[in-house]
């Protein structure tokens, strides 16, 4: 009966450290400060997509009142015969006084 106290005492013991063992925060080496950590659970990896989406954004620069645009923003904000879109301005112009009247473009008569 003794043996069987002390060996079931043992037990709690030990599954009580490894309870301990396992809250225990895993210490990742302090090679870089701002580096993201990522998390093993049951052999699956999973990233921290908070501190990637910090590391994706842009620098900030300090003497800049504005953030710094975007590659999209500048292409938005080209006019619309840069980027091949209809320009009603250009359209007019090409088919002369025949625009929103008929689908051929204004012609010179033709010579005799």
């Amino acid at each position: 009966m003794r043996t069987r106290s002390l060996l079931s005492l043992i037990a709690i013991g030990l599954l009580h450290a490894g309870l301990l063992h396992a809250s225990e925060p895993v210490a990742s080496p302090a090679t870089d400060a701002a580096s993201c950590v990522e998390v093993e659970v049951d052999g699956v990896r999973t990233p921290s997509y908070n501190c990637l989406s910090q590391k994706l954004q842009p620098k900030a620069t300090p003497n800049s009142a504005t953030p710094p645009q975007m590659g999209s923003e500048a292409i938005v904000q080209r006019p619309s015969n840069q980027l091949g879109l209809f320009n009603r301005a250009a359209t007019s112009n090409r088919m002369g006084n025949t625009f929103g009247t008929s689908v051929y473009p204004q012609r010179p008569p033709a010579k005799p």
